[in-house]
């Protein structure tokens, strides 16, 4: 009898950690329209070279080693041109990133955005693709796709065709096209992000940066 009133007060006190070490990163949420206008904002800066850097110092890590509260999530290229903290002038603990590139999203990167909209409160993804994206473009020409760059070209080919004979630049078609899909993506991920979606819970929008200028457009 003893020894099962051991056990179940060692689960009881397992079962307490556990709840705890979840609920240490789930914090107050943002809303879609406040994430949105906090990283148009932080562009801004960007673009007009007022960079704040805030959230990057040694009493932000202090703080975000005991729980991480992203207010938002970015899909983004892996290009070495676009790293969202910056471009958007956030630091630790304000992004959930998800960089492969082509910004599509895999299994894995669903699985990942899954975690954060459920366990860190995130309800704010913004698709993020980019001027003249090498991804894209080699999509775009054609031709062999060596070693698992065929995976990327696979799931970008749909938005290449989806962009053919419209006017204007092709490949800057291309890339918008791609960032449209991953959002439907995104927002028909059943179950749990659709639902979130369809709840009106989770707002999924696409972005489009310019290398030239550093400006970020929100896509239609």
């Amino acid at each position: 009898m003893k020894k099962t009133i051991r056990l179940l007060c060692a689960l009881a006190l397992i079962l307490n950690v556990c709840t705890l070490a979840a609920a240490s990163d789930t914090g107050p949420t943002m809303d879609g329209a406040t994430a949105q206008k906090m990283l148009l904002e932080g562009n801004k800066r960007h673009v007009d070279g007022k960079a704040g850097h805030s959230h990057q110092d040694a009493a932000r890590r202090t703080e975000v080693a005991k729980g991480q509260h992203p207010f938002a999530a970015v899909v983004s290229c892996a290009d070495s041109r676009v790293p969202p903290e910056i471009l958007f002038d956030q630091g630790m603990g304000d992004l959930f990133i998800i960089r492969l590139a082509g910004n599509i999203a895999d299994d894995a990167a669903l699985g990942s955005l899954e975690y954060a909209v459920e366990h860190l409160g995130v309800r704010y993804i913004l698709v993020l693709g980019h001027e003249r994206c090498g991804a894209v473009d080699a999509t775009l020409k054609g031709g062999e796709a060596p070693g698992h760059i065929g995976a990327l070209v696979k799931a970008i080919q749909p938005a290449v065709e989806k962009a053919k004979g419209q006017p204007g630049d092709a490949l800057d078609n291309a890339v918008k096209a791609n960032v449209a899909n991953v959002v439907q993506q995104l927002k028909s991920a059943a179950p749990f992000l659709k639902e979130m979606v369809d709840k009106q819970s989770l707002t999924v929008a696409g972005g489009r940066y310019d290398l030239d200028d550093g400006l970020v457009q929100i896509l239609p």
